[in-house]
């Protein structure tokens, strides 16, 4: 990478940060010099990448918690603000994928909860964030979106609405906040090599009729590959650009 990578000193929040792209991230932050702060759930899995953060001389703090939680929200912002002394860049990568149902067969609980950890919680993120990075001038804000975003054939209706309207999120953020130094990007990664579950009836509608157009996934991604794209959104080499919905998805998006 370019000088214009170098996020030394940077306070960076990472949600979902304890596996996956988050824990990529984490890390690739880190090395650039960042302070990251690993948010996720599951506070184990965020401990153990704190701890090789620290043991390779670098700084992270842990926040776990549920991110529909409004107050998880609130302390995931305000430890960035006082560990590390404000906040600089955030990344709200923390999502959930649905069990790929059509309208007919979505649930009001699936639907609330893929909405309220995709779209939801980053909203909220974004608006407790706001404050801190319009006093500085200046920040970066990335989502992880998804291919699910620019097609319908890429998950069920949850998760497709969900990511839809995370790509909203991020292009109104970009057009309210541009002339206040404040950047918002999303990636919208295809296929990637994670932990995160799929629970699945394959003989129910929605599974099979988006089968029929997985053959176009193409190659499966690595995490770090979808992080390099994130740290890079984050980054002064990408001080010209906002409002951008990058594909990272060895070009299934161009099929």
């Amino acid at each position: 990478m370019t000088s214009n990578s170098d996020l030394s000193g940077s306070s960076v929040v990472i949600t979902g940060g304890g596996s996956g792209i988050g824990r990529a991230a984490a890390l690739q932050f880190a090395g650039l010099g960042a302070k990251v702060v690993v948010a996720d759930i599951n506070g184990d899995a965020a401990k153990v990448v704190a701890e090789e953060i620290t043991a390779a001389g670098g700084a992270a703090v842990v926040v776990a918690g549920d991110l529909t939680d409004s107050a998880v929200v609130d302390e995931v912002v305000a430890t960035a603000v006082e560990e590390f002394g404000g906040l600089d860049v955030l990344v709200c990568n923390a999502g959930i994928m649905d069990s790929m149902n059509a309208a007919a067969d979505v649930s009001d609980a699936e639907w609330e909860r893929v909405i309220g950890v995709n779209l939801t919680a980053p909203f909220r993120l974004t608006r407790a964030a706001l404050p801190h990075m319009l006093a500085k001038g200046k920040g970066a804000i990335v989502y992880t979106a998804s291919e699910a975003g620019l097609r319908g054939s890429a998950a069920g209706l949850a998760y497709t609405s969900s990511k839809t309207g995370l790509i909203g999120l991020t292009r109104s953020v970009a057009v309210m906040y541009r002339d206040s130094g404040i950047r918002a990007n999303a990636i919208a990664p295809g296929g990637v090599s994670t932990g995160i579950s799929v629970n699945v009836d394959p003989d129910t509608h929605g599974p099979q009729v988006v089968g029929k157009y997985m053959q176009n996934i193409g190659r499966i991604s690595q995490a770090e590959e979808q992080a390099a794209a994130i740290v890079f959104l984050a980054s002064n080499a990408a001080s010209n650009i906002s409002g951008v919905v990058l594909p990272v998805d060895n070009g299934w998006s161009a099929v």
